[in-house]
């Protein structure tokens, strides 16, 4: 979508600009950047996403974005999104029939955040909060919740997501009038950020594509920004 938003994809020589379009993916006539994407080596890299910047190609009022950060990948496109306020683990690649069924709601590829709330929740809102929450009038799919670290007046949690609804996490806690301090996605899948500092990138491993499809282990805490 966001290559599309950009002008960057040609279908059977003809630029498509709605985000709406559909086409199949097997079409041999999809340019983007005018290479054809059938032929081309894929490749997937990692960025630890830093708070403030936008996960967008360009923005109309000069704020930064994620390829600020990825000078020489001019044609890596974002496998989902991170909101500007929220930071961590951010995949992009250069496959958009990789990312499509890496997104695919009925893949199942869990994507594990930790949150930083004020004011803590209790032991019995948690467990009621993963059981039974709902958003525009859908109830969401099951969720893992656990709580990692409380400090009085802030308390970190771990969430495990199995599907990607628009700042589902921030609007969940709003309703239960929390307010998010931070939000760090550590995971997705069993592949963690691990050790890379904020802005940081690098390639992924043909090894760990396996990793991506695995049900996520419990993230270690000592990672967590100090109080």
């Amino acid at each position: 979508m966001e290559w599309i938003r950009a002008g960057r994809v040609e279908v059977d020589g003809r630029r498509i600009l709605d985000p709406e379009a559909r086409f199949p993916l097997s079409n041999p006539g999809i340019r983007i950047d005018g290479l054809d994407i059938t032929a081309s080596t894929r490749q997937v890299l990692l960025l630890h996403k830093p708070r403030g910047v936008l996960t967008t190609r360009r923005d109309e009022k000069g704020r930064a974005t994620v390829y600020d950060l990825l000078p020489g990948s001019p044609w890596l496109a974002p496998v989902g999104r991170l909101d500007q306020a929220s930071s961590g683990l951010l995949l992009f690649s250069n496959d958009p029939h990789w990312a499509q069924r890496l997104l695919d709601p009925d893949q199942h590829v869990a994507k594990t955040y930790h949150v930083q709330i004020r004011p803590p929740l209790s032991t019995d809102a948690v467990a009621q909060l993963a059981a039974d929450s709902v958003l525009d009038g859908e109830p969401c799919l099951p969720m893992q919740i656990r709580e990692l670290r409380c400090g009085g007046k802030t308390q970190w949690l771990e969430f495990v997501l199995q599907e990607g609804r628009n700042r589902q996490i921030r609007r969940l806690l709003a309703a239960c009038d929390r307010e998010v301090l931070r939000l760090i996605r550590v995971a997705v899948g069993n592949l963690p950020l691990g050790e890379l500092r904020a802005g940081e990138w690098r390639w992924l491993r043909s090894d760990e594509e396996e990793l991506l499809r695995q049900t996520p282990t419990p993230r270690d805490t000592h990672c967590l920004p100090p109080e």
